[in-house]
């Protein structure tokens, strides 16, 4: 069984946590933009959480099931419907044959996830289905692909998400470079609040500022050395990029800090012109704040909960048997 792509917005693309062990040859780990949001779909359709899932970057587009298929809708809540009906956001639902799923644009936040019941099971490729398009792993969903899926799953289920997905404050380490920074330059970012500009993408996303830039001493020394996901990188101009799972191996430019783990989701769904402030916590706040995320995680499927239709959104009200039993109070 499958989903049909009928219609399909830019930059869509299958995505699971990633492949790992290929830095020492220049392959990022790609995977979720928010690895939070692939987690969720997973609880509310009993997932293994290490299935593929389909990302939207914006805006998703317009599928058909061939069979009945379980799906869940997470991340950045976008509106969706399923033919023509609208159905909740952050829910695990049921399309039977012949339905149309459409999801439109992003209501809040960047990237969206679609997930169908036992993953989208896609060629696997050095041991993960995720796209890597600057590598050329894969590619974009385009319209007239099938998604094919076992299609097992639970459905009637709702999550409540965290609010992630308008900026907001972002906890960071020092990086290599940061000792590089003077104090005063280090204490302004601190108190700087930043907005993420136009040029954004899987790779990363340029934060724009009012005012001058950020510049570490003997800059133009430094040696290109390993990157990762989080790292905050100034570029000639004093712009800072957030670093994101498609980034660059190695780099040169000199990194002020680095986003941790449990708050990238955050970064990846700040929307454009979304405000983000930063603040430095110690490796030792760090771990203990990595170490609550993950436990936040392991206990997600116990926080799913059903899902209460709305009577409008019910075509077939009126067939329903909504009162039965007695029907006299005196016989």
């Amino acid at each position: 069984m499958s989903l049909i792509v009928h219609r399909i917005g830019p930059a869509c693309t299958v995505q699971d946590q990633g492949r790992t062990g290929y830095l020492d040859q220049g392959l990022s780990r790609s995977g979720a933009a928010d690895v939070l949001a692939l987690l969720e779909g997973a609880a509310l359709l009993g997932n293994n959480p290490a299935l593929a899932a389909l990302e939207m970057a914006g805006m998703g587009g317009e599928f058909e099931a061939t069979a009945t298929l379980a799906i869940a809708l997470t991340g950045a809540p976008m509106q969706a419907s399923i033919d023509g009906s609208p159905i909740v956001w952050n829910a695990s639902h049921q399309l039977e044959a012949g339905q149309r799923l459409v999801i439109r644009s992003v209501l809040q936040g960047s990237y969206g996830y679609l997930h169908l019941g036992g993953g989208i099971e896609t060629e696997v490729a050095l041991g993960s289905r995720s796209s890597h398009l600057t590598a050329r792993i894969g590619r974009a969903v385009q319209s007239g692909d099938q998604l094919p899926s076992t299609g097992n799953g639970k459905t009637g289920l709702k999550l409540r998400a965290d609010d992630r997905f308008s900026g907001g404050l972002l906890r960071v380490v020092a990086s290599f470079q940061t000792a590089l920074f003077d104090d005063e330059t280090l204490t302004r970012f601190t108190q700087t609040t930043f907005h993420r500009g136009a040029r954004a993408n899987r790779m990363g996303m340029q934060l724009e500022i009012d005012g001058d830039g950020f510049a570490a001493r003997g800059q133009l020394n430094i040696l290109s050395e390993v990157i990762t996901p989080g790292d905050i990188q100034m570029t000639g101009t004093g712009a800072p990029f957030i670093l994101l799972p498609e980034c660059q191996t190695t780099g040169g430019y000199p990194r002020i800090a680095t986003v941790l783990p449990c708050d990238l989701p955050r970064a990846a769904q700040t929307p454009a012109g979304g405000a983000v402030r930063f603040e430095f916590v110690s490796l030792e706040q760090a771990i203990s704040l990595q170490a609550a995320f993950e436990a936040d995680l392991v206990r997600l499927p116990a926080r799913v909960e059903p899902l209460v239709r709305d009577p409008h959104d019910i075509p077939d009200l009126l067939s329903y048997q909504l009162i039965s039993g007695m029907i006299s109070a005196t016989e």
